[in-house]
């Protein structure tokens, strides 16, 4: 992960585990001090991104309802291609998968707190 610094970052989380994807939301707004975007489908999160602007960084599930983690990373860094997309997965193999298709990190599920710190100090501070 290479390291950025966003300002007044603005965050999506895209999963269909609801406690996973409360987790994460919880402990990236005590990190950013922010409001988080939560969705529970690819297809939910893209809807909001076109009629309401993009985040700055998206984190997604690759098995997620509607679009795939795949699909969302494709349109989101066609249309956005300086925004930050990480896609996540229970599943080791979709790493590189992941990094092949353009995403900017892959974080192996369930995820853990030392994860999303490293996600904020290498895309937010």
């Amino acid at each position: 992960m290479s390291q950025v610094n966003i300002p007044n970052v603005k965050i999506a989380v895209i999963d269909d585990d609801l406690l996973g994807r409360d987790f994460i939301v919880t402990v990236l707004m005590y990190c950013v001090n922010r409001d988080i975007l939560s969705f529970d489908s690819g297809t939910a999160a893209w809807k909001y991104i076109k009629d309401h602007g993009s985040p700055d960084i998206i984190i997604s599930g690759i098995d997620v309802p509607g679009l795939s983690g795949f699909e969302l990373l494709s349109k989101f860094k066609k249309k956005y291609p300086e925004k930050k997309c990480l896609l996540m997965s229970a599943d080791p193999a979709h790493e590189q998968s992941a990094r092949d298709s353009g995403a900017d990190a892959f974080l192996a599920k369930p995820v853990s707190v030392n994860d999303l710190f490293k996600v904020v100090e290498t895309f937010v501070v």
